[in-house]
């Protein structure tokens, strides 16, 4: 009896099979991405009710666990939020302000310095690239009127984002245990359990991320803010606030927030103090990078840098700043969605069985 010969070897098979799964894999997260994209203004308020729950979560629980209504734990946790995030914003936006004219002068004063000694073409000097700019923007003066609707129409999307956000993660907060119900409700029969173990495994890993976030930024702010206070740089206050919100970006945010600083340093004491200012940011960031994040970020969720400036990139490409604020969590949550169904596989690459209700 004649056998027949596979018309490909099995390593090509082999190879052809992954690249299926791979293309079907690629092709789920396009769709849901494109979903996530058009479905925006329902999706952003759940992904960062989501994120506040995560970091959020400690705190309710240990309301409950106080013999706390669960109701009014999660109002209370809800304040706090609003209370912690408005206080932070307001310091940040007075410090700002009120060395918004330093910036300016500093940053005027800076320019000129380049025009001057790169000989830049057809530039006199700032003032003259400034007329030349209100020049441009008075031509286009129908669009800077369509600008500035757009950016009040930006301002009351933002506020009612932000409302909506903040009312659900009072709902997540309070009916966090009936998650469990639901994901066995809306999973394939027999597979409720594992279902469960993913989400539960994908929220701890969100859920380390934003508390270890948080614990690096306060650390990351009060070096910082100590370190302007002995340099007696005005809005220290601001500058350390604008850090600790910063952080939640990785290295973009240090970035921005540092830079702030250096400006500030330099438009109101000059060169030196700007140079120690930067120093100042650089040993901060140092100490970050090579002592808080591999201690802190080890015992809660690690992701190699070049993951996450990957992350950063598509976030920012698909959503811009709200794309690489949500960017680094959600790819902890992958991480931890793939390290869950590794976990379920047993060594002849079978699904090994999760008890319904574990």
């Amino acid at each position: 009896m004649s056998t027949h010969k596979p018309l490909l070897p099995d390593a090509a098979r082999r190879t052809a099979a992954w690249c299926g799964v791979l293309l079907l894999a690629a092709g789920v997260a396009a769709v849901a991405v494109w979903l996530c994209v058009a479905l925006k203004t329902a999706v952003t308020p759940v992904l960062l009710a989501l994120l506040a729950t995560a970091l959020l979560g400690p705190v309710h629980r240990w309301l409950t666990a106080h013999k706390v209504n669960s109701s009014v734990a999660a109002g209370l946790t809800c304040a706090a939020l609003v209370a912690v995030a408005g206080g932070a914003g307001y310091i940040v936006v007075t410090a700002l302000v009120d060395t918004g004219d330093q910036i300016v002068a500093s940053l005027k004063d800076t320019a000129q310095w380049i025009i001057d000694h790169f000989d830049i073409a057809g530039v006199a000097d700032v003032d003259d690239l400034a007329e030349n700019v209100r020049n441009l923007a008075g031509k286009f003066g129908a669009s800077a009127a369509g600008g500035l609707l757009t950016g009040i129409s930006l301002i009351g999307s933002l506020v009612t984002t932000a409302v909506l956000a903040l009312l659900l993660t009072f709902f997540f907060l309070r009916d966090s245990d009936r998650a469990v119900h639901l994901a066995h409700t809306i999973a394939p029969r027999g597979t409720g359990g594992l279902v469960e173990a993913m989400g539960r495994r994908a929220f701890e890993a969100v859920e380390g991320f934003m508390r270890g976030t948080t614990f690096i930024a306060l650390i990351d702010a009060l070096c910082i803010t100590v370190g302007l206070l002995i340099l007696r740089v005005p809005g220290a206050v601001g500058l350390g606030a604008l850090v600790f919100v910063g952080a939640y970006i990785p290295y973009l945010g240090a970035f921005i927030s540092g830079a702030v600083a250096v400006l500030v340093a330099l438009a109101d004491r000059g060169l030196v103090i700007a140079l120690w200012v930067l120093g100042v940011v650089l040993a901060v960031q140092v100490l970050e990078g090579h002592v808080l994040q591999p201690v802190i970020q080890s015992r809660t969720v690690q992701m190699h840098p070049a993951t996450i400036m990957i992350a950063l990139t598509a976030g920012a490409g698909v959503a811009g700043l709200l794309g690489m604020l949500l960017a680094v969590p959600l790819c902890a949550a992958v991480f931890g969605v793939i390290g869950e169904l590794r976990k379920g596989y047993e060594a002849d690459g079978t699904v090994s069985a999760v008890p319904e209700g574990s």
